[in-house]
This record gives C-alpha cells, sequence and structure tokens, in this order.
C-alpha cells in the first residue's frame, strides 16, 4: 500500500483549487500509471532563461512537404521498441510489402483509400489507426493524397484495460473495422512482387500470381481499424484526467494515447483546464498534432510534433492559462507516444527541428 506524505501547503485534490500564486508540478513514476507526488512551486518549473544539453523540449514544424518521397517513410524518432516515422502515399505502389521486423500502426493524418491485405480490404480515411499484424502482407491503393503517421511495435497493440469504466468505455468494440475476405484485386500482371522486412533489410519474392490468395479466415490475429473520431474520452468536470485515462494502445515498453475534442473541467470548481506541469521522469514523450486548436501550446499547428525527453520538465505555455479561462471545449486531437526507453531523434529529425523550440516558454 502507498505511503501517503505531505508537508507545507499543497491542495486538496491535485489540479484543483491550486493555492494562489503557486504553480503545481506532478512528479510521477511509470509514465501516468505509477506513483506520484505533487510538489507547489513559486515559480513555474519551465520558467528557464537557457538550457544547454540534450535534454530541451524540442519540436519539429510541420512534417508533410512536398519533398516527402511516394511510399517512403522517414524515421523521425526511434529506440529498440519503437520507431515513428511519417510519409505520404499518393499512388498505388508496385510491390506489395510484408514487416517480419514489427507490428505496425498507421494513423491517416490526410486522405483516403484502400488497403489490401492477406486478410480481405479495408477502406480507410482521414483519422484511423490501421493495426497491421507483423507478418501480414498489404499494398496501399491511395484514392488521394494519403499522409500518415507509421508507429512499428517490435511487440503487439493491445488494447488498454478498461477496469472500473466497463467493456464499452472509450470505444464500442462494434466501431472496430476488420477486413472481409477477399483476393487481390490485380490480377493482371505476369509477376508480382513482395518486399519483406526483416532485420532492417529487404528481401524480394517473385510470384506468378497475386500474393493475396487467401478466400477465408478466422482466428484473433487480424488487421483492424479504429477511428480517432469514434474514441469518447474519460472527462471530469472535477478533475483533470491524467493523459493514462486517455491510452488507445499498449505495447511493451510504450504507450499510444489519443487527446480528442471534449469539454473542459468546470472554472466554478477551480479545476486545471491545461495540462499540469510534470517531471515525468520514466518515459519520452511525443505528441503528433492532428486537428484543431492546441491552445496549451503557442505556435504549434497541425502536422507538428513535439519531442520531450524525460528529465526535463514540460507543460503548457506561459499564454495558456489565459486563454483556458474563457473555454469550454477543446476541438484538438493528437496522438501520443510515451515510451519507457529513451528515444533517438534521427537525422531526418535534427536537419528539420525548430531549434529554438525552448524558447517558447520564456516569458
Amino acid at each position: 500500500m502507498e505511503n501517503f506524505k505531505s508537508s507545507g501547503t499543497f491542495s486538496k485534490q491535485a489540479h484543483v483549487g491550486i493555492p494562489e500564486g503557486l504553480y503545481e508540478e506532478e512528479h510521477g513514476r511509470d509514465g501516468f500509471f505509477g506513483r506520484v507526488s505533487h510538489l507547489y512551486h513559486e515559480h513555474p518549473p519551465v520558467g528557464w532563461t537557457n538550457i544547454e544539453g540534450d535534454l530541451k523540449p524540442r519540436c519539429l514544424p510541420p512534417v508533410f512537404s512536398k519533398e516527402l518521397k511516394n511510399n517512403l517513410f522517414n524515421a523521425v524518432l526511434k529506440n529498440n521498441d519503437v520507431q515513428i516515422s511519417i510519409g505520404v502515399v499518393y499512388k498505388t505502389p508496385d510491390e506489395f510489402f510484408r514487416n517480419a521486423d514489427y507490428d505496425e500502426l498507421f494513423f491517416i493524418h490526410d486522405g483516403e483509400g484502400k488497403i489490401e491485405t492477406t486478410y480481405g480490404h479495408l477502406s480507410f480515411k482521414k483519422g484511423d489507426y490501421i493495426n497491421i499484424p507483423r507478418g501480414t502482407i498489404y499494398k496501399f491503393f491511395p484514392n488521394s493524397l494519403c499522409k500518415i503517421l507509421r508507429i512499428e511495435s517490435a511487440s503487439e497493440f493491445k488494447d488498454p484495460s478498461r477496469g472500473i469504466l466497463g467493456p464499452n468505455a472509450l470505444y464500442d468494440q462494434t466501431v472496430l473495422r476488420t477486413p472481409e475476405a477477399a483476393l487481390g484485386s490485380e490480377q493482371d500482371k505476369e509477376e508480382y512482387i513482395l518486399k519483406i522486412k526483416r532485420l532492417g533489410k529487404i528481401t524480394t519474392v517473385s510470384y506468378p500470381f497475386n500474393p493475396l490468395t487467401a478466400k477465408g479466415w478466422k482466428g484473433s490475429v487480424y488487421p483492424r481499424i479504429l477511428s480517432i473520431y469514434d474514441i469518447c474520452p474519460i472527462m471530469s468536470h472535477r478533475y483533470h484526467v491524467p493523459p493514462s485515462g486517455h491510452t488507445t494502445f499498449v505495447a511493451k515498453n510504450f504507450v499510444i494515447c489519443s487527446f480528442v475534442e471534449r469539454p473542459l473541467e468546470s472554472s466554478e470548481h477551480k479545476v486545471l483546464k491545461v495540462p499540469f506541469y510534470h517531471s515525468n521522469i520514466d518515459f519520452d514523450e511525443v505528441l503528433f498534432y492532428h486537428q484543431g486548436s492546441f491552445f496549451s501550446r503557442d505556435n504549434i499547428d497541425p502536422g507538428c510534433f513535439t519531442f520531450h525527453p524525460q528529465g526535463i520538465h514540460h507543460g503548457p505555455h506561459p499564454k495558456a492559462f489565459e486563454k483556458s479561462n474563457d473555454k469550454d471545449w477543446t476541438d484538438e486531437f493528437a496522438v501520443m507516444i510515451d515510451a519507457k526507453n529513451p528515444l533517438e531523434p534521427t537525422d531526418w529529425f535534427c536537419n528539420r527541428e525548430n531549434k529554438d523550440y525552448w524558447k517558447s516558454w520564456r516569458s
């Protein structure tokens, strides 16, 4: 059992009725899932004037530019558990693909089309998460320019526990879309090419027939689609729900959360509306901004990435508290990846990042 103690000035309830003139910091373990304490400071923990070293908060401006090549994904951040990439698909690739290294999760930032898999066909559109189990053969058939966030996992993507909320919390299982068995639509070629990724290398296999040959399937391993717009957020007018309450997928050593539009907390009950300052010492935090107005951040647009490494405080920008006073609703949609093991920015990230992002907290 946890052994709670307290000393000095503090609030009766975390994130509620913060003492006048003080700033609350959440010091938590194991992401937002573990033990936690709250500290009440005279100055905001992000009130720095300078930072020297690797722990600066980092930001990529909108990433989907004309330089991106069709069906080529550019790695942004990675470790041994997860690799985060962005890319575009605007025409059907010549080859089929099978990932033998990772389970894959595609988030469709924009565009629509169809993905044909071993299990059958699935239509997708903006806001869809497409979960492709490792070893599944697939090919994209876009109807328009598709801007895609890809998350590759060394472990399976699993659902979070719903606990006392019940099985229909977060989203009803009937909103999940699964493929209807069907052969591959391309049946007029002399040769079909399959590219397989294993240990980061590509093996090419040729067939005289379309490799999507399954006429049926059964079991518990299969592709599925969940729309971010079908997620029903956990809400409380009297408490600011931490990011763990917005978890959408759980994998080994990282989680994926979805922030979606929702009513904001009650000013009448003195509940903090903006994300609280936190020292999330065990996890790196990545946010991909999908849609809406991100009122807790200055100069952040859809398509931006922010990266906050473990060990440095983060939280809302100075203007966010004032902006939130008159807001009753947030219309923002974002994808968060919280990684237990440190993420390494790629050269692609470093060459494109906003080097002055950390300065945006200065008064």
